[in-house]
C-alpha cells in the first residue's frame, strides 16, 4: 500500500467529517430514545454504515415494522450507491475482488466525492480511497459512540425535541439539492404520493412508495427534458 497516498486520503477527507460528526451524535442519541440498546446502536453503525438508512429505520423500529420492510427501505434509499460504484468501476479494474468489496463497503457520499475528485484530477489510487473510507468509517463510529454516551445522560431525549432530528436531517440533505425545476417537481410529486399513501395504507409502505415514485418520476421527467433539448 502506498502510505503517502493513504494519508492524503485521510487529510482530504477530515475537513468534511466536521459536518458528519453531529449527525452521528444525533443518531446515537435518538436510537436509544426509541429503544435500541447501546450495543445495537453501535453495531448498526459498524455493520450498516449508512447514515440516511439508519435514520429512516429508527421510526420504523419504534413502530414495530418488520425487518423485511426496513431492509427494503434501506435498499431503495441506498440505490444511489450503484451509480457511485459504476462511476468508480473503470478505475478499479486492476484490483482483486476482496479489495473491491472492502472499498465498496466503506464508500459513503462524502468519501466517494473526495475519491472521484482525486481520480479525475490526479488519477485513481486505492490507497487514497482506503484512507478516505477509513476516515469516514471511524468518524461515524466515534460520533455514534459519543451520541450513546450523551444519550445515557439525558433522561428523556424526546423532551428536548430530539425526535425532530430525523426530519430535520433529511430536510438539510434535501433542500440544497432543489436547485432546478425538475428536482422541485420530483420532490413535490413524491411528497404528495407519500402523504396520500400514509393516510390510506397502514404501516410504513408510504416510505417505499414515495421512493419508487421519486425514482420513476425523476426518470420520466429527465427523459422528457433531454428529448426537448
Amino acid at each position: 500500500m502506498k502510505t503517502k497516498e493513504f494519508f492524503e486520503g485521510i487529510k482530504d477527507t477530515l475537513p468534511i467529517m466536521v459536518g458528519v460528526f453531529p449527525f452521528g451524535l444525533a443518531y446515537g442519541i435518538v436510537a436509544q430514545s426509541i429503544g435500541l440498546t447501546p450495543g445495537e446502536t453501535l453495531l448498526m453503525s459498524l455493520l450498516v454504515f449508512a447514515g440516511a438508512a439508519q435514520f429512516i429505520s429508527l421510526p420504523m423500529f419504534a413502530e414495530g415494522a418488520g425487518m423485511a420492510m426496513i431492509a427494503l427501505t434501506a435498499l431503495l434509499i441506498n440505490l444511489r450507491h450503484l451509480l457511485m460504484g459504476m462511476s468508480l468501476a473503470p478505475y478499479m479494474t486492476g484490483l482483486s475482488l476482496p479489495q473491491k468489496a472492502l472499498l465498496s463497503f466503506g464508500m459513503a457520499d462524502e468519501t466517494y466525492a473526495v475519491t472521484i475528485s482525486r481520480a479525475q484530477a490526479n488519477g485513481y489510487s486505492a490507497a487514497f480511497q482506503l484512507g478516505s473510507n477509513l476516515t469516514g468509517y471511524v468518524t461515524w463510529a466515534v460520533s455514534t459512540a459519543g451520541g450513546i454516551l450523551l444519550g445515557s445522560h439525558i433522561s428523556d431525549p424526546l423532551s428536548w425535541g430530539l425526535d425532530f432530528v430525523m426530519p430535520a436531517t433529511f430536510l438539510a440533505l434535501l433542500i440544497p439539492r432543489l436547485t432546478d425545476k425538475l428536482n422541485v417537481l420530483v420532490c413535490l410529486v413524491a411528497a404528495g404520493v407519500s402523504i396520500m399513501a400514509a393516510v390510506t395504507i397502514p404501516g410504513k409502505w408510504y416510505i417505499i412508495i414515495a421512493c419508487l415514485t421519486a425514482a420513476v418520476a425523476g426518470g420520466i421527467l429527465e427523459g422528457a427534458e433531454n428529448d426537448e433539448n
